[in-house]
């Protein structure tokens, strides 16, 4: 069972997982604490090989407005003691177990993800919107630079110029500029949002798991791959793929003209 926090919210309904940030009186932004956690559940989701989809959201009608950065005076001035960079490596594992998480993990979006909170969306294999959402890279606002992944995310989502538009101006950028430069997967009206979600979540959840997380591997691989490695791999997961139930499965569903039923094995 994986455990989740009173800021993290963790609800299983089969094989599907969902996440929810949980401090919505200041727009689900994140403690160190809280990064911590996160990492905790995505690893152990990612250890889960019954789980088929991750939903990744936020509570009270924001997704997260980044990490909590209330106790910024006090570090400046140097009545709190912390060492940044141990935060900084909360924040590096947080990111590495979202993007190494096996199954697909979709990203449902309300209202304001900004900052950490922005790119852990765009850590997400899929980005659904609500047409109210609003998107920024916010760090130059606040004297900082990109990070959550978002220096790696960015430019693979929309493009190196159009990130480095993104990062050095900070702007809040609407639902649909969004969608129009690609940085979402889709804007639907703010009461459509949970019946796509749902609907697209079903849909995986009924492909064949072993087979999908293979494609996403290969996916998030193959920018830093030759053609012919892309290749290689491509033929070393076709081969794992050939030696399941599963495929065999697909073959008898399209004979007796019905849906497949996939085990992930």
């Amino acid at each position: 069972m994986i455990e989740g926090t009173d800021d993290l919210l963790v609800d299983r309904v089969g094989s599907v997982l969902t996440v929810t940030v949980n401090r919505p009186k200041v727009m689900n932004a994140m403690t160190s604490e809280m990064f911590v956690d996160f990492g905790r559940i995505c690893r152990a989701a990612n250890d889960d090989d019954t789980l088929r989809v991750v939903v990744i959201t936020g509570a009270g009608g924001n997704f997260c407005s980044g990490a909590d950065v209330s106790g910024q005076s006090d570090r400046i001035s140097g009545e709190t003691p912390v060492v940044p960079l141990r935060n900084m490596r909360r924040i590096k594992e947080a990111a590495m177990a979202l993007h190494d998480v096996q199954h697909p993990v979709v990203a449902k979006v309300r209202g304001v993800a900004a900052g950490a909170g922005l790119n852990i969306a765009l850590g997400c294999d899929l980005v659904y919107a609500a047409d109210t959402a609003r998107f920024s890279e916010i760090f130059a606002r606040r004297g900082l630079s990109l990070d959550f992944g978002g220096s790696w995310l960015l430019p693979r989502r929309v493009g190196l110029h159009r990130a480095k538009e993104l990062a050095l101006l900070a702007e809040v950028i609407d639902a649909e500029e969004a969608d129009r430069i690609g940085l979402v997967n889709r804007v639907l009206p703010e009461g459509e949002l949970d019946a796509h979600v749902d609907d697209v979540v079903s849909r995986i959840s009924a492909g064949p798991p072993l087979a999908l997380s293979m494609s996403k591997a290969l996916l998030n691989n193959g920018a830093a791959s030759s053609m012919g490695q892309a290749l290689e791999a491509e033929g070393l997961s076709q081969s794992v793929n050939f030696a399941t139930s599963d495929i065999r499965e697909a073959g008898l569903a399209w004979i007796e003209k019905r849906e497949a039923d996939f085990k992930g094995h």
